[in-house]
């Protein structure tokens, strides 16, 4: 159990307001990235088996791959086996400019796969075990993330699954001095109370959905029946500074440490909804964003809905092409 939070010296220095760009894509993209420097975002790089595809994902990998197309420095630390899939990975990774020098190898264990069987709305997912993510080493990791220089570390729980991989993970946040955030992407049954206690202990944000706030409230036997309640207990248990919760169409809302409440409702427009598959991971990249650009909370929440909106309306957790970001990006730079 950890004593507490480190000590946290880092202050944004956000020069220029322009929220967004690619490189390659426009003019804007060599004065859009945080100062800082990058966003690190530690854990499993998968690939999703659907019955008639194979597309690859995991939630860092995908939100590092938002956050390259949005204009950002993602540094991924993650575990790939030695097989033709971690070939398919990285040559994607250098596809879309991505670094590449936090991506360790196994040579025992494959790179990660998740069975998916698609339903009305709702996906099955199968993960399986003995993944390479689940070895990811703690000392490359913990160089890899020092060398990014980060302004933000991303994390969530799938990845703590294994012992070497939550030793990792453990040794890389006690060691940086940037803000948290905690994506927490509970699936069962690869989480317990102890890593979620341990999590929470380090995040200084917390983005969950509204199925896992239920979850939270159960495993930490929070009071009352209100998910505003539970979130304010959170809160102020693991001395969190916002609790960003999610609720797919109906939108998300957001409770920070001052007691402040903010609301972003349904999307205002029709939604074509195609896959559900990533949104929330779109939702977490633009949260972010907006975190770095510092945006305001409540155009944040409006912005990241909007997005993960757009990312139903495609097949996949990630657009197949750059172009996808280009409105993103000229309506944010308004």
């Amino acid at each position: 159990m950890l004593a507490g939070k480190p000590s946290r010296r880092f202050h944004f220095q956000v020069g220029f307001v322009i929220s967004t760009a690619r490189k390659g894509h426009t003019v804007l993209a060599a004065h859009s990235h945080s100062p800082k420097g990058a966003v690190v975002l530690f854990g499993e790089i998968l690939a999703d088996v659907f019955p008639d595809r194979t597309v690859l994902g995991g939630a860092p990998f995908n939100v590092a791959r938002h956050l390259k197309g949005l204009g950002e420095n993602p540094v991924l630390i993650s575990r790939l086996g030695h097989d033709a899939l971690r070939e398919e990975v990285l040559a994607t990774m250098s596809a879309n400019g991505m670094e590449t020098s936090g991506i360790q190898c196994d040579n025992s264990r494959p790179t990660g796969r998740v069975k998916v069987f698609p339903g009305d709305g709702e996906h099955r997912f199968e993960i399986l075990p003995n993944q390479a993510y689940d070895c990811i080493h703690p000392a490359v990791a913990r160089m890899s993330a020092l060398s990014a220089n980060p302004s933000l570390v991303y994390f969530g729980t799938l990845a703590q699954r294994g012992d070497k991989s939550r030793q990792a993970l453990k040794t890389l946040l006690r060691g940086i001095s940037a803000t948290k955030f905690l994506d927490i992407n509970l699936r069962s049954p690869w989480y317990d109370e102890p890593t979620l206690k341990q999590s929470l202990q380090y995040a200084d944000t917390l983005k969950l959905n509204r199925d896992e706030l239920c979850v939270l409230a159960e495993k930490f036997e929070l009071h009352g029946t209100s998910p505003h309640d539970w979130a304010r207990q959170l809160l102020e248990r693991f001395t969190l500074e916002q609790v960003v919760v999610t609720c797919g169409a109906d939108g998300a809302w957001l409770l920070n440490n001052s007691g402040k409440m903010i609301e972003a409702g349904r999307v205002a427009r029709e939604i074509n909804m195609l896959d559900s598959v990533g949104a929330g991971d779109g939702f977490s990249a633009v949260s972010i964003l907006g975190k770095l650009r510092r945006w305001p909370m409540a155009l944040t929440l409006e912005r990241a809905n909007s997005f993960a909106a757009a990312i139903c309306e495609i097949r996949g957790a990630v657009p197949d092409h750059p172009d996808f970001y280009q409105p993103f990006l000229t309506e944010w730079a308004k």
